[in-house]
């Protein structure tokens, strides 16, 4: 049963054999087994086993904690984290057997990374599934971080001005674990006092997190201060300008691709399946395509290719010019910044 972190909290009246854990969120998959563990001791599950699957794991190992007796409790919880969600073929047998023979006194919390359709469609994953509660812990992002934003607010009964709810909106999204620990400290800090945006830009400095993909898919829906901000930051972490310089000629080889196709006619439904665009990017590239004629993507190629050119032979990282390529993505920024060219 897939439940998402958020409704956790209302499905804790019962307590499932087994419960997976999987993400790429640090702070939710804490919270989300700290909830759990909470519930499981309050029905008397008081000792934790933690194993990891490392190199030369033997999975006997924990069909043995399974059916082992306690010497301090009757109940026990076993933690298993699969830093690579992959349990192999013995273990998939394990975890398939350990479920058919279901024992009342124990509990097992399986954690790791974010799962690929592929992981999710195995026999183990779904033999879990069948019989626990799968918690995909990815972060939120834009209205849902606001949610979630909201929520952390209220529970730390915070008293926010608006545009000290934006401001660390735009300072921590994509780190729930830093706007958690910046909330905690505002709540020692002034826990009833109102707070401004001017009063909040003393305490906290800009520690919010993006990836490149994020950077991509702000640029394809011309969301311009969000990406701005975004490069800012990746700049800032010291992403490598290679990896974001690759990923926007990636968009914009499929976006030529694409609106060149789409002129000689074919059907956007063909163009998805051909390049095997997923449901749920295709609005994205849609919007782009709508917005970006075919001289202005190939314009934005021939600008990316001179960025490319000048770090490769010259060793040049120009963040600016890649802060302009990232503009070119709204077509008025083709008429207004049309002068302006590499050398």
């Amino acid at each position: 049963m897939r439940v998402y972190p958020d409704q956790l909290a209302r499905h804790l009246n019962q307590l499932f054999p087994c419960y997976l854990i999987f993400g790429d969120d640090p702070w939710l998959i804490e919270t989300t087994k700290d909830q759990i563990r909470q519930f499981a001791k309050r029905q008397g599950f008081d000792e934790r086993v933690q194993l990891i699957q490392e190199t030369g794991f033997n999975w006997s190992d924990l069909t043995q904690e399974w059916q082992a007796m306690s010497l301090f409790s009757s109940k026990r919880i076993i933690e298993l984290n699969l830093p690579n969600a992959k349990p192999g073929a013995d273990g998939s047998a394990t975890l398939q057997a350990l479920l058919d023979t279901p024992n009342p006194d124990m509990l097992l919390i399986i954690e790791g990374p974010k799962l690929a359709t592929e992981q999710t469609n195995s026999k183990w994953f779904k033999t879990l599934d069948a019989n626990g509660m799968y918690l995909p812990c990815a972060t939120p992002e834009g209205d849902q971080f606001m949610r979630w934003l909201d929520s952390r607010i209220k529970h730390f009964k915070l008293n926010l001005q608006s545009d000290a709810r934006a401001m660390l909106y735009s300072l921590y999204e994509g780190n729930l674990l830093a706007a958690d620990q910046a909330m905690q400290l505002l709540q020692l800090l002034s826990p009833t006092k109102p707070v401004s945006a001017d009063e909040l830009s003393h305490y906290f400095e800009d520690q919010s997190r993006f990836t490149v993909y994020q950077l991509t898919d702000a640029l394809l829906t011309n969301h311009q201060q969000s990406a701005q901000h975004m490069l800012g930051q990746l700049n800032g972490e010291g992403t490598a300008l290679p990896i974001l310089l690759w990923a926007l000629f990636k968009e914009l080889q499929l976006l030529l691709m694409l609106k060149s196709e789409q002129a000689q006619g074919a059907a956007l439904n063909a163009l998805w399946s051909k390049h095997r665009i997923w449901d749920k990017r295709k609005p994205l590239y849609q919007a782009a395509l709508q917005r970006l004629t075919l001289e202005q993507i190939e314009h934005m190629l021939a600008f990316a290719s001179k960025l490319e050119l000048n770090l490769k032979q010259h060793g040049r990282e120009d963040w600016t010019g890649l802060s302009h390529l990232c503009l070119l993505f709204d077509p008025k920024a083709h008429r207004q910044l049309a002068h302006i060219t590499i050398e």
